[in-house]
This record gives structure tokens, C-alpha cells and sequence, in this order.
């Protein structure tokens, strides 16, 4: 009798709030997910660059998302229309990681769809109830709108903005000033941090540092079979 085809390896959905391919994430994901398969998408796909400036561009701070363009390029992008292309993208598909850190109100409520947004808000207030969080984040726009966000009883937050991708000195300079501020957790908020950079942080920082897409995407991984 012949033996049964064995199953097909449970893939996880990764939706980008950019452009595909995006191979750097796809490696961080493999670094913190070893054997996790993946199939990636963009909110953006389809578009042309002279399409994302006209239609895509964002309007004022509180509409702001930074993103890193498959050519490497970073650039700024309108939450509004990410939200709807990524409402239109989630109406099919199993279990999904949404790629930024952002947070998205009109997406659909699926218990399979990991926003790292809830997850690592969750995760720093389990782990720091109170005390002083330190949190990067890509752009000084973002500050303001997302410090108030995380306001909360006897928790004290450290804003710095430190744009992904930016050079050794450039991010060490950056730890050190944190470092000053003495926090009690720091969290790197946004999906385009990489390992290295918390490496490079962890010389001077003298506390827990989570990196968002680790944290995310060992969350995510929970979704699918064992």
C-alpha cells in the first residue's frame, strides 16, 4: 500500500507595508524564525516610485510611515492608504505577520493576524509595569504622536528617533545617549531594525533591548503547526 504524501510545510504570510522583495527582512525573520517558511507581500505592490510619491505620500505627522523601498532606498508613506490597501490584502489568507510596527485601526479582527504593534505593547508592559522605557524610533515626527500612545500610570518613556539603516557610529551615538538616560527596557520600534543594531546597543545599554521583527516574528510563528 502506498504511504500517504506527507503534508505541505505550514507557511507564514508576511505583509509589508512597502514594497516586495524586501531580502533584509526576510533574513532578519530567518535569524530569529530558524526554519520558518514565508511568503511575502507589499501594500505597495504594483506601484511605481513616481506612483507611491503622487498617491501614496503622506498627509502630516500622524499620517506618517517610514519604509525601506527593495532598491534600499528609505522613504516616507501615507498610513491612510497602506491601511486600506492592507484591508483589501486581508481579506483572504491564513495565518499573517504584519511587518510594521504601526498601529492599524480598520484591518479585520482575525485571531491569526499578529500585529506587532499589540504584541510588543503588551510585552514591555508585562515586563516593565513600571519604570522608564527607552524607544527608538525611525523618524522626529513619530515622537510626539507615539509617546502619547504609550503614556500610562508610573510608566516613564525615553523617545529618540534613529532612522534603520543608518551607520555604526550613527546608531552607537545613539545607544549612548539612551544609555544617559538610564532605562529600564528599551525597545527598537520598527521593523527595520536588525540584529546588528541591537548588538551594537547592548555595548552600552545596560538593560533588556527588544528587537521588534524577532518579536514579532517568533510570535507569529506560534500560529502555525509544530
Amino acid at each position: 500500500m502506498p504511504e500517504a504524501p506527507l503534508p505541505a510545510p505550514a507557511v507564514l504570510r508576511v505583509l509589508v507595508i512597502g514594497q516586495t522583495p524586501r531580502r533584509e527582512l526576510e533574513e532578519q525573520i530567518a535569524l530569529a524564525a530558524p526554519g520558518l517558511r514565508i511568503a511575502m507581500e507589499g501594500a505597495l505592490d504594483g506601484m511605481t516610485r513616481e506612483e507611491i510619491a503622487r498617491d501614496a505620500a503622506p498627509q502630516g505627522d500622524a499620517d506618517t510611515l517610514f519604509t525601506v523601498l527593495p532598491s534600499g532606498e528609505t522613504t516616507t508613506i501615507s498610513k491612510t492608504v497602506v491601511t486600506t490597501r492592507l484591508a483589501e490584502k486581508l481579506r483572504h489568507g491564513g495565518p499573517t505577520l504584519l511587518c510594521c510596527t504601526g498601529s492599524f485601526q480598520g484591518l479585520p479582527q482575525r485571531a491569526d493576524l499578529v500585529q506587532p504593534s499589540a504584541v510588543l505593547n503588551a510585552l514591555a508592559a508585562a515586563l516593565l509595569p513600571r519604570g522608564r522605557l527607552g524607544v527608538f524610533l525611525p523618524l522626529p515626527e513619530q515622537l510626539g504622536p507615539l509617546g502619547a500612545k504609550r503614556a500610562r500610570e508610573g510608566l516613564e518613556t525615553v523617545l529618540r528617533a534613529l532612522r534603520p539603516l543608518s551607520d555604526e557610529a550613527t546608531v552607537e551615538a545613539a545607544a549612548r545617549e539612551m544609555a544617559a538616560q538610564k532605562p529600564d527596557l528599551v525597545l527598537l520600534d520598527c521593523m527595520s531594525y536588525t540584529r546588528a543594531d541591537k548588538e551594537r546597543m547592548a555595548r552600552h545599554l545596560d538593560c533588556p533591548i527588544l528587537l521588534s521583527i524577532a518579536t514579532a516574528a517568533r510570535a507569529a510563528a506560534c500560529l502555525l503547526p509544530e
